[in-house]
């Protein structure tokens, strides 16, 4: 028997001209806020993935219709500078119109969807579970970085406000902690420590921009490895994906939300805090294929202020993971009553491990940004 979210994929797919018979809608990747389903077709008798259809969260993203402009726009200057490059190694995503030529379109129920492109030959990882991964994902975000250079920034609509703004952040966790509706305070009094113990991190990138010392940037502000598509048969990055972040912000950003996702030893919700530490090796294949491809754009402040980018960027997570536990698991998606709680601690524990890896850090950014500068390709596998 078909379900009910299926029929109403269907009865939303119908409001496109599609190319095939559909043969298939199931469920895919792994994202915290939309839902994402793959769209298989029949075409001259074969069968193949391709379309990727989203229902948008409107709890989430407020203004879909701005939104959804950010992402048509970006789209299009990236594909216009991989033209103008004449490089068929990347690819931009690349939406579907319905038949009334919108970005967009709405089911029964008032839910926003959209279709993309399925990206042929391409996959995700969900961890990096191979040398040259996360040089491959550094090169990918470093190019998003730079083909987005002459970009407008300010040009985009902030589709979440203060989204990568820590100092918000803690105050929402303040908030939460104040109201504590589901009275789970007392057990998290640790945690609630080290977040107040980091408070002055918090508000280091609002007064770095304030001062007016890092140019604001469009950036992608959700820079995990599994918003990257690879090539099936070489395993390079070929693809930006999953662009509902796309706003002005700081360079810094997108790279510590990358480090913070890719160099961890382990995934962000595992409980044994023991065995969470960031991972140089990693650390460094991540920071050498991001300078790589914006060692022209890149400023000597913005190279500086890498490490602190994720550091702060680990930190916000495991605020943001906390907040959301306090008031009831009401952002994140989670499998199970401590899910967002878990989270925190593990990223509070990348934290502590990053600050006694500091000097490491900071001399890999310093020489692999020297290296970039000069010249010099250094691939992952020379480490």
């Amino acid at each position: 028997m078909m379900s009910k979210r299926t029929k109403t994929i269907l009865q939303v797919l119908d409001q496109y001209d599609l190319n095939g018979q559909i043969v298939s809608v199931a469920p895919y990747g792994q994202g915290h806020i939309n839902d994402t389903y793959l769209v298989t077709v029949s075409r001259f008798g074969k069968e193949e993935p391709a379309y990727v259809i989203q229902r948008i969260n409107k709890k989430v993203f407020s203004n879909v219709e701005l939104l959804m402009q950010n992402i048509t726009r970006v789209s299009a200057h990236i594909r216009k500078k991989i033209k103008l490059a004449n490089d068929p190694r990347w690819e931009a995503l690349t939406l579907v119109l319905s038949k009334q030529g919108s970005a967009f379109s709405f089911d029964d129920n008032g839910d926003y969807w959209r279709i993309y492109l399925f990206v042929k030959n391409s996959r995700t990882y969900n961890s990096p579970e191979k040398d040259g991964l996360l040089y491959e994902s550094g090169l990918a975000y470093g190019k998003f970085s730079e083909m987005l250079n002459d970009f407008p920034a300010q040009e985009l609509y902030e589709t979440i406000p203060k989204f990568h703004d820590t100092e918000a952040r803690m105050l929402q966790l303040y908030e939460a902690l104040h109201e504590d509706r589901m009275h789970r305070k007392q057990k998290i009094l640790s945690e609630i420590d080290f977040a107040i113990k980091h408070e002055n991190d918090a508000s280091y990138f609002n007064m770095m921009r304030e001062q007016g010392a890092l140019p604001i940037r469009v950036t992608h502000n959700d820079t995990k490895l599994n918003n990257v598509l690879f090539d099936v048969r070489t395993d390079k990055a070929k693809c930006v994906i999953d662009l509902d972040t796309v706003m002005p912000g700081l360079l810094a950003f997108d790279y510590g939300d990358a480090v913070r996702f890719g160099a961890n030893t382990v995934a962000e919700d595992e409980k044994d805090l023991e065995k969470c530490h960031i991972n140089l090796h990693r650390f460094k294949e991540y920071t050498v294929g991001f300078l790589v491809c914006n060692s022209k754009t890149i400023t000597q402040n913005e190279i500086d202020t890498l490490p602190m980018g994720a550091k702060i960027m680990t930190l916000e997570s495991g605020i943001r993971f906390l907040t959301d536990y306090l008031n009831g698991d009401v952002y994140f998606k989670t499998k199970y009553p401590d899910h967002n709680l878990d989270r925190a601690r593990n990223q509070f524990a990348l934290v502590a491990d990053m600050e006694i890896n500091w000097d490491k850090m900071r001399k890999i950014v310093v020489d692999a940004a020297k290296d970039a500068k000069n010249g010099v390709r250094a691939y992952w596998g020379n480490f």
